[in-house]
């Protein structure tokens, strides 16, 4: 955006967040600006864009923004006219910069309570060190009717089926999190946890891979499953295991399933060095029988191999290259559920990338340049990534290949791969030539059921894509022009704050993140009782007479869940039955966890682009030592008051030797009635505010409520460098 067209977006009352890579933050603090730059126009004497200049820096000013680190942001004149190069070379910076500077969310915190989430989906045997401890151990006869252990693994989503597919994308994100991010995950105590995590999927897998041409790609019936509403420690529905062989092709299914082996035996190279090999053993196996054989006629020999894996490699990516088609054709019970729309092609690529990152074998090298044409690699232009849909994913590996120095004479070709890579990241922030649909409020829309998994996959895409270009000192080629990483990056961060409650209904859709969350969530373990407490047998429709039409909060909090999320307008509703947008799952989490770490530990200044070198595992979780909050003092409310005024600091950060504090305040109905039309009167406050309404010197409900009913609260929060605004209560309505 040129600097005259953003100031006149700012003349005209467009919102300010425009110029912010378009997150679309309600400023409420740059109210002021058309008074500002009305009063340097009755002065006279300079151009008009001077003035919008000279009112922006005096409205930046006013928000505190020049204390944050932009004292560059300087404006030169020559010949009473502002120096436009001079200007917008500040303004730039300062726009790519500010997102960050007044970033409010305790991503460390979030990052914790998302890797908890992955604990409440075990399914099996749960480990002494369980940390949620309202499950129990489920599903303990997995495998046997078939003959085969099925024990272990993760439960999608709010049912009790181990479906495959989307089950090996988790592990390959989760995984492809801890390699870009393992160090910041270190330094937050959390990397052990995240291993786990990664393990507890990989353990299961490998069971489910008893054979080299044999794998398992589902454990339970979807269709009575969901006829029934119960905990899974109490389930009665089929456990019946579904496969693929040579006779029953699946190659989408076992070339995620390659991918995601491939990808964690990277992981764990340094901390569990057999493990790994073993793992990517079964990549090979899962993945490459009849391309070995291609291998030696080229006259490769074995040692440009991993170690010794070689000679069993007849068996993952052979399994899907050899025997192709699509699983969903195979365990057709899947369809209603995970029907494989994009086919197997993309996941013959994403698994090939995979093992190039796990081997460095030239040969998936070779592979993805000989195949990138026929199986849509250099073709799709994508605006989604997620479970099914890997194209913009292996677009984005390959051009971390290609600016790493790695494609040789694959060049030409992997340049064709990272124009589309390019192409999603455009569409993404909005600079493309087919743009990715938004809701009002500034969030990435692609459908209404589970709306988030896409969120969250693309903002971890357009991190990792991010942090390349800035290895590589390159930027993003638009079509609107080039995108420096920084604004590529503060898009990203703008969805997962988002996500953790900075929307127009300021509500988080992480589950027990903030105060403002879904109660309801539609999953059957959380929803029942714990075992624990009542081990009362829960059967499959008293579960749903009893539990899922309860209209009230879950009895068991699903700490770090991300549920579906809003629908197109923004609009949510918390209601157990809303599976569209209070399902949570775990392809929501898994890229989250990746940027969570970034965002909390930031860069650090190293090369996205060099090899990983993940540290060393800390036993505990450890927490940097908070900033000296300042005293939060109750509101101002007499103790017979029907409405209840708290706040508390919920973030803290330092910014250039002045420190930041992140605010929520709480607002409670005591009363028995219905309260409405409440006015508030808020001093001392000198930053922007979320939540509310603003008219003139009085804040209101926000659009979406009418009225607070008995006992229930709203949040609001505010960030500023100073002490508790105060907040206090001018007139209201009992009825």
């Amino acid at each position: 955006m040129k600097l005259g067209e953003s100031l006149v977006l700012l003349s005209e009352g467009a919102v300010f967040s425009e110029l912010f890579s378009n997150t679309r933050r309600p400023w409420l603090c740059l109210g002021d600006f058309n008074e500002i730059l009305y009063h340097h126009e009755k002065i006279g004497g300079r151009a008009k864009d001077d003035y919008k200049i000279m009112a922006f820096r005096e409205v930046m000013a006013l928000c505190e923004l020049d204390d944050l680190g932009f004292d560059g942001f300087k404006f030169t004149w020559t010949n009473g006219q502002a120096n436009e190069a001079n200007i917008q070379e500040r303004l730039d910076r300062a726009l790519a910069n500010i997102h960050w500077a007044l970033a409010g969310h305790d991503y460390g915190q979030a990052l914790s309570k998302s890797l908890l989430f992955f604990e409440a989906q075990r399914s099996g045997y749960l480990p002494r060190n369980q940390r949620v401890q309202w499950r129990g151990n489920s599903g303990l006869n997995d495998g046997k009717i078939s003959g085969v252990d099925l024990v272990g693994g993760y439960y999608d989503a709010g049912d009790n089926v181990k479906f495959g597919l989307p089950m090996a994308f988790t592990i390959t994100m989760m995984s492809w999190s801890i390699l870009e991010y393992g160090k910041q995950m270190g330094a937050s105590g959390e990397l052990g946890h995240a291993i786990d995590a990664v393990k507890w999927g990989t353990d299961y897998l490998i069971k489910a891979h008893p054979q080299p041409d044999l794998l398992y790609g589902e454990v339970g019936d979807g269709n009575t499953d969901h006829y029934c509403w119960q905990r899974p420690e109490d389930m009665t529905t089929s456990r019946a295991a579904y496969k693929i062989d040579p006779s029953h092709p699946g190659s989408d299914l076992a070339g995620e399933t390659a991918a995601a082996m491939a990808a964690a035996s990277i992981v764990f190279r340094r901390y569990n060095p057999s493990y790994s090999a073993e793992l990517l053993e079964h990549a090979y196996q899962v993945a490459l029988q009849r391309s070995v054989v291609i291998v030696w006629g080229w006259g490769m020999s074995r040692d440009k191999f991993v170690g010794d894996v070689v000679p069993t490699a007849d068996k993952l990516f052979d399994f899907a290259d050899k025997y192709r088609g699509k699983y969903d054709s195979s365990i057709t019970i899947a369809q209603k559920y995970y029907r494989s729309v994009s086919g197997y092609a993309d996941e013959l690529l994403w698994a090939a990338a995979w093992l190039y990152k796990a081997s460095n074998n030239a040969y998936y090298l070779n592979y993805l340049e000989n195949n990138g044409d026929a199986l849509g690699g250099t073709g799709w232009a994508m605006t989604e990534f997620g479970w099914d849909v890997k194209y913009a994913g292996v677009q984005t590996l390959v051009a971390k290949f290609l600016m790493a120095g790695k494609a040789g004479r694959h060049t030409p070709v992997f340049q064709k791969y990272q124009e589309k890579a390019e192409f999603f990241m455009c569409s993404c922030l909005g600079k493309g030539t087919r743009n990715a649909q938004k809701t009002p409020g500034g969030l990435i829309f692609r459908q209404r059921w589970n709306n988030m998994q896409f969120v969250t996959s693309a903002s971890f895409l357009m991190t990792v894509y991010s942090d390349y270009l800035t290895s590589a000192g390159k930027s993003l080629r638009c079509a609107s022009g080039n995108v420096s990483p920084a604004e590529l990056l503060s898009f990203a961060k703008s969805q997962v704050d988002y996500i953790l409650g900075d929307n127009p209904r300021a509500t988080s859709y992480m589950v027990g993140y903030g105060n403002n969350y879904p109660r309801q969530v539609h999953h059957r373990a959380s929803s029942i009782v714990s075992y624990k407490v009542d081990p009362s047998f829960v059967s499959c429709r008293g579960g749903y007479a009893t539990w899922f039409s309860r209209k009230a909060s879950d009895p068991n909090l699903l700490t770090g869940a991300i549920v579906g999320g809003p629908d197109a307008y923004d609009n949510f509703a918390d209601q157990r039955d809303n599976y569209e947008q209070t399902e949570p799952a775990t392809y929501n989490n898994a890229p989250l966890i990746g940027l969570l770490a970034r965002l909390h530990a930031g860069h650090s200044g190293y090369n996205q682009l060099l090899p990983v070198q993940l540290p060393a595992l800390k036993p505990i979780a450890t927490n940097p030592k908070p900033a000296t909050k300042p005293v939060v003092k109750p509101a101002p409310a007499s103790s017979t008051s029907p409405i209840a005024i708290t706040q508390k600091v919920t973030s803290t950060w330092v910014r250039n030797g002045k420190t930041y504090y992140r605010y929520s305040t709480t607002i409670t109905n005591k009363s028995s009635k219905n309260l409405k039309n409440l006015k508030l009167y808020i001093s001392k406050l000198y930053g922007p505010l979320w939540g509310l309404t603003k008219s003139g010197n009085s804040y209101f409900f926000p659009a979406w409520i009418n009225s607070l009913a008995a006992g229930k609260s709203i949040e609001f929060v505010y960030i500023h460098s100073a002490s508790p605004a105060t907040v206090s209560v001018s007139s209201y309505n009992l009825v």
